[in-house]
């Protein structure tokens, strides 16, 4: 669902079609990128979907400039190597941290990005989300940050700080933008954290993060609701998982009920604010790699999400 000026998607790993790997987020995404005139550059960890694969071939072959950083570990990917076959400047990090965003922007004019690898699992088995957003100011902070990467190849600890809009208003809407780790995006969270007044509900992969849990366990002291779910695979292999620390001082936190992943890295403030990206809630995120947050203040977007955080929350166990 969405507007004139943004659209989110979730993926629906329960929906039977989805064995088929067909018909999910990437469809639009990959018609989003049919429909660029002038450049596609695409910073992604993971990519294996035909889909996207199919598209960014097509964008090159009809003189739009195409260009991807990824992580080095999944440059072996078959469709990466396809694409650089085809011609398609690819560019991995190369550093010990993560590139780990997943995030691409179209003709400089919008940009999509959320927790979605481009990859079977995440776009049909996992539990993610992605938003695309119109706004040629939000285009330019992540246009900065991926040639950043892919023009001064500076990824994780030697990038440095300069996102051109901190903050973007689109429609009325204010957007607050961090790259990590540059930005020290922790800070930014822990502020709108600490200004709830009525609930909190979170979704997160990985949460490992002493000082937001902190923030969590105060919020819920002062009366505010504070809920969430965990996903069950990083709540038995994290070490340092606040799981433990938030449920035995009573806060409703629950592991996911999908069999593969609940990949989200979502948190909802008051039903009006929406805390989405890339960035799990770790050291690593914050320190080390290479991470988009968006802080997004609008009720409508908050709604769509807590809607989703609902559906997970029903399918999740204690």
């Amino acid at each position: 669902m969405g507007s004139d000026w943004y659209t989110v998607y979730f993926t629906e790993p329960a929906n039977p079609a989805a064995s088929s790997y067909r018909g999910g987020p990437d469809k639009d995404l990959a018609e989003a990128i049919d429909q660029a005139r002038v450049s596609v550059d695409v910073a992604i960890y993971d990519l294996n979907l035909w889909s996207v694969r199919d598209a960014l071939i097509r964008a090159h072959r009809r003189g739009v400039g195409v260009r991807l950083v990824t992580e080095s570990d999944n440059m072996d990917e078959q469709e990466v190597q396809e694409l650089k076959e085809a011609g398609i400047e690819v560019l991995g990090d190369r550093q010990e941290g993560l590139m780990h965003h997943k995030f691409v922007i179209l003709d400089r004019t919008e940009v999509w990005t959320g927790s979605l690898n481009f990859t079977t699992g995440g776009g049909y088995m996992d539990n993610n989300n992605i938003i695309r957003i119109r706004s040629s100011k939000l285009a330019e902070d992540y246009t900065h940050e991926f040639e950043q990467m892919f023009v001064d190849d500076h990824f994780g600890t030697i990038k440095p700080a300069g996102t051109p809009n901190q903050t973007v208003t689109v429609n009325g809407s204010l957007i607050e933008v961090y790259f990590s780790p540059q930005d020290g995006t922790l800070a930014d969270i822990l502020t709108v954290i600490n200004s709830a007044q009525e609930s909190i509900y979170f979704m997160a992969y990985s949460f490992t993060s002493d000082a937001l849990a902190e923030a969590l366990i105060e919020r819920a002291k002062v009366g505010v609701t504070v809920t969430g779910v965990f996903d069950n695979d990083q709540y038995h292999s994290n070490l340092g998982t606040e799981f433990d620390t938030l449920i035995n001082l009573g806060i409703d936190v629950r592991l996911d009920g999908n069999p593969r992943l609940m990949h989200h890295k979502v948190i909802i403030i008051d039903e009006q604010t929406v805390i989405t990206g890339s960035y799990n809630f770790s050291n690593n995120a914050e320190y080390k790699n290479d991470e988009n947050t968006l802080i997004i203040h609008n009720e409508d977007i908050a709604a769509e999400y807590l809607a989703e955080y609902q559906q997970i929350y029903t399918m999740a166990q204690r």
